[in-house]
């Protein structure tokens, strides 16, 4: 027998968590043929994996390629970083369905949610669909990877609801029924999912709460029912649980609600969103006390957590950094980049700046997000973990190497330090803000949620918030930092790592045909030089539509990154394959 390809000498990673194994892989059209003691075999395609490791192909459940998917094939930056399928559609945001009436304002809703360009969504998106089940065809063209689809809360309401379409009107009983009457038929052509999002953050560029943000229970478990009989799809939810008010009656109502959604969905598995708040630093774990007495109730509930950090990127070419509602900085917002760089230099401009204080509006006119304000008003504290990430990115620095004791060493304030070493580099200087799961300034909380028995990996965020957060290195982040650099005891084993990028996420999404390194599966592989994997800084570019820009983070160790049988990354560079497919499940796999 002939192999169209043929991995030899390495050691295999399953991804079901079991120790690893040496053994060859013979694959043919697609699938995996032959696993064992290959050496004599033929094979159009060889790729030597001695001192490597060989692992299933990872799977991320938590992006936001939904508008990205309909223009560009590559699927930048998760396919630099070992991912092989992707599920796109969480917090409830997306492009379908839709009116043609309704194009601006999912657009507005995606910007200001997830942090992509509109100008980039509104000359990328063909919008080359009405129905959900449209979009999916659509979309279901050759990509580098595979990539799986949910339905979306917010266009839902929005294409049955109209102008009612808003957080404070309720749906009605026919309301309800034409959506989940459109969820069905989503479910049935082959989507893998549900998602809804109730942020206390997510608002449209214009300002405006998410249409779905505060839909009823009669309304969320009205949709749920669109599973019944169903053996396939998952829930996914977005919740703060009325932090806003932070009282304990709001966090129980929220918290029946999303039973209550997952009990209606014929006990579909949920996945909730799970991080630690500096301005709630123990409601993590009482959601994780709430998700273990549900398990006890039958309830199917899983969180979604992440290896670090979540934080946003600040700089001179991103979204957002602390001077952009500064009078002075506005004046000079509309210069090209050098020439800002070069203004910001002057030491008049620099000292007339640092004696302003921050406005409301940007200089073109759109509002500084919170977040701008709450930095501000605290800059001491949080500039405690504010950090230079460096050439071999260190996510998990202490205070010690923070910007504020940069700025005490060299007697300054430490928005003064921010506005030096945001100069620096010609101005392409970064600075890593976690505002999430760094607390304490260290990874315990991070160690402990990972370690949870209802955790799943998650919330990479891959094609959102672009110009900000650069999160879906999340799988090389575990696989280089957790399994092998580490210097705690509190460590990930590489056969552990694996099993939560492959294995798991199969199951709890429902990929039967791939995930794990055995003979009928699709042949979605990785083999990894383990030993010299890491990541490389984040990087601005602009390559998105109508010049629009983002940050992409790549790797180095990936020797090949496989997709149905053909290599689409060799020694971390894009081959030009593209054999990835949309995925469905049901009868339409």
């Amino acid at each position: 027998m002939t192999f169209d390809l043929l991995i030899k000498n390495g050691s295999i990673h399953d991804g079901d968590g079991s120790d690893a194994f040496e053994a060859d892989i013979g694959i043919t059209d697609g699938l995996i043929t032959e696993i064992g003691p290959l050496s004599n075999a033929a094979a159009k395609e060889t790729i030597d994996a001695a001192g490597k490791i060989v692992t299933p192909g990872f799977i991320d459940v938590h992006t936001h390629y939904d508008g990205q998917v309909s223009w560009d094939t590559k699927f930048e930056p998760s396919v630099y970083h070992g991912v092989t399928t992707v599920v796109m559609g969480s917090c409830g945001v997306g492009f379908a369905p839709v009116h043609e009436t309704d194009h601006e304002k999912l657009i507005r809703l995606m910007e200001g949610v997830e942090d992509i360009p509109g100008s980039a969504l509104s000359e990328g998106l063909t919008w080359q669909w009405k129905s959900f089940t449209d979009y999916m065809d659509a979309i279901d063209v050759p990509h580098t990877i595979d990539f799986a689809a949910q339905v979306v809360h917010d266009p839902l309401r929005v294409f049955v609801m109209g102008e009612r379409a808003v957080f404070n009107e309720e749906a009605t009983t026919e309301d309800i029924e034409k959506m989940r009457t459109l969820t069905r038929e989503a479910l049935e052509a082959g989507a893998v999912g549900f998602s809804t999002g109730r942020s206390d953050v997510h608002r449209s560029a214009d300002g405006e709460w998410t249409p779905s943000s505060e839909a009823t229970i009669e309304e969320l478990t009205g949709i749920a029912k669109a599973f019944d009989g169903l053996d396939h799809g998952v829930l996914q939810a977005v919740n703060d649980f009325d932090l806003e008010r932070g009282d304990d009656e709001a966090f129980d109502r929220e918290w029946a609600l999303l039973e209550k959604f997952a009990e209606s969905a014929g006990g579909r598995p949920l996945s909730l969103s799970l991080m630690q708040r500096d301005f709630a630093p123990k409601q993590w774990r009482r959601i994780m006390e709430n998700t273990e007495q549900a398990k006890a109730k039958g309830i199917n509930i899983s969180l979604q957590v992440a290896p670090r950090g979540i934080g946003v990127i600040l700089g001179l070419q991103c979204t957002f950094h602390p001077f952009i509602g500064f009078p002075s900085y506005k004046k000079i917002s509309h210069l090209p980049f050098d020439e800002r760089v070069s203004t910001m230099r002057d030491p008049a401009f620099k000292q007339q700046l640092l004696s302003e204080s921050s406005e409301k509006l940007a200089g073109d006119g759109t509002p500084i997000p919170p977040i701008a304000d709450q930095l501000l008003s605290q800059i001491a504290f949080v500039s405690c973990k504010m950090f230079r990430l460096g050439a071999n990115p260190d996510y998990e620095q202490p205070i010690e190497n923070s910007v504020y004791k940069a700025a005490e060493k060299a007697g300054v304030t430490p928005l003064e330090m921010i506005y030096n070493i945001l100069l620096e580099k010609d101005g392409r200087e970064f600075l890593y803000f976690p505002i999430y799961n760094y607390t304490d300034l260290n990874y315990n909380a991070v160690y402990e949620m990972m370690q949870h028995p209802q955790s799943i990996m998650g919330l990479s965020d891959g094609g959102a918030h672009v110009g900000t957060i650069c999160d879906a290195s999340f799988p090389s982040y575990l696989m280089h930092y957790w399994a092998r650099d580490r210097k705690s005891d509190e460590t990930i084993p590489l056969e552990e790592a694996v099993y939560k990028l492959t294995g798991q996420l199969a199951d709890y999404m429902g990929f039967q045909d791939r995930g794990r390194i055995k003979v009928g599966l699709k042949a979605n592989i990785n083999v990894i030089d383990h030993s010299k994997l890491r990541l490389h800084p984040p990087r601005m570019v602009q390559d998105l539509p109508a010049g629009g820009q983002r940050l992409l983070q790549n790797a180095e160790g990936y020797v090949a990154t496989i997709v149905n049988g053909i290599p689409v990354v060799r020694n971390d560079q894009l081959t030009g394959e593209l054999p990835g497919r949309l995925v469905r499940l049901g009868d339409r796999a």
